[in-house]
């Protein structure tokens, strides 16, 4: 007996990717993309979109400066917020204490409002039931009320809350006392076996490891071995719906092997602190006493497509607005004259006249 299939066009809707989408934190890309959130939101507009899908994502670290945790912070807060199960190693004895540094995410300005008092709340509650007949209630909440946003904005003085910390779907594990990688390996793979790539997406998963390839841990000097674990991860990533981050300090390795960890890297970023008093720089480039340091973009992962990514900037400035929230800005350059505004032509035309006269061509 001959089977029949059913023919389906290109332009048929995939079943299995909207599913996908009413899963929290995820987001469709291009090319059958599948995008995690940074933590960041100026990163996730930066990189297209976020983290892609089965990606391993890599950021050499500054030895003058722990900007990598900034970076590191968000990330495995947006996670925990959005529910995924997070892997957490660390060269440090105990990783767990470091789940209370997470930032806790910020209330957005238009939730404010919604905090009234109880009397006032009892009076609404009949209103509030009749808003799904009309189309208002399109947001989607969790179990604590909160609304599902891709990528929320974190605010750095203020911790995570404990709901978020206390379920079974953190596992922290210690590199410091290891004596080679074969543990950590395994931890990752039995995590990365909870979220197979089998065309449906039902969970999502996040690797953080931290300063890999530090002087604490035993295996600091295993230049191939470590080099293996990293081949062996993305991998193992790449056949999963997960993403890995990793931070790593570059001064701490060999020239040859430093190069070849940047060439495994789906993403590659790095952070450099700022020098506290440099006129030179700060003559130069417009807000420099507001920036903390500079994140440099020097690749994006790229998956099923071979269309490379043009960035306007690559070199952008890290600040934190109001102290509180991480924010990443273009390079900017003073104006000459020391007047305000942009450094560039305030308007596009031609035939603007100036002092010395019309602009000839």
């Amino acid at each position: 007996m001959s089977v029949t299939k059913t023919r389906t066009s290109s332009f048929s809707r995939n079943f299995a990717s909207a599913n996908s989408s009413q899963i929290p934190g995820l987001k469709h890309g291009p090319n059958g993309t599948m995008f995690i959130s940074s933590g960041i939101p100026d990163l996730d507009k930066i990189l297209g979109g976020g983290f892609s899908l089965g990606s391993l994502v890599m950021v050499m670290e500054d030895a003058e400066a722990p900007h990598h945790m900034l970076l590191l912070r968000n990330f495995m807060s947006q996670g925990l917020v959005h529910n995924q199960p997070l892997l957490y190693a660390s060269p440090s004895k105990d990783p767990r204490q470091f789940l209370g540094t997470l930032p806790s995410p910020a209330v957005p300005k238009d939730d404010k409002s919604s905090h009234r008092d109880p009397d006032q709340e009892k009076g609404l509650r009949i209103a509030w039931q009749y808003k799904k007949y009309f189309g208002e209630n399109q947001h989607s909440f969790d179990s604590q009320g909160g609304k599902h946003e891709f990528c929320n904005e974190f605010d750095l003085r203020k911790p995570l809350e404990r709901q978020f910390l206390s379920g079974k779907h953190i596992d922290c594990i210690s590199i410091q006392d290891s004596p080679n990688l074969v543990t950590l390996n395994d931890r990752c793979a039995t995590f990365l076996s909870q979220f197979p790539s089998d065309g449906s997406i039902s969970s999502v998963g996040r690797i953080a490891i931290q300063s890999f390839c530090a002087p604490q841990c035993e295996f600091s000097n295993m230049e191939w071995e470590m080099l293996s674990f990293v081949r062996s991860l993305k991998g193992m990533v790449r056949s999963s719906n997960a993403v890995a981050f990793v931070t790593f300090p570059p001064n701490l390795l060999s020239p040859s092997s430093c190069k070849r960890w940047q060439h495994m890297a789906d993403t590659l970023l790095s952070v450099k602190a700022i020098p506290d008093e440099d006129k030179e720089l700060e003559k130069l480039l417009t807000g420099y006493q507001d920036m903390v340091g500079l994140l440099n973009v020097q690749k994006v992962a790229r998956l099923n497509t071979q269309v490379p990514v043009i960035l306007e900037a690559t070199t952008l400035s890290i600040k934190l607005k109001k102290r509180r929230f991480m924010v990443l800005e273009c390079l900017n350059q003073a104006p000459i004259d020391g007047s305000s505004g942009s450094s560039y032509g305030t308007t596009g035309s031609c035939s603007v006249s100036s002092k010395s006269g019309t602009l000839d061509f």
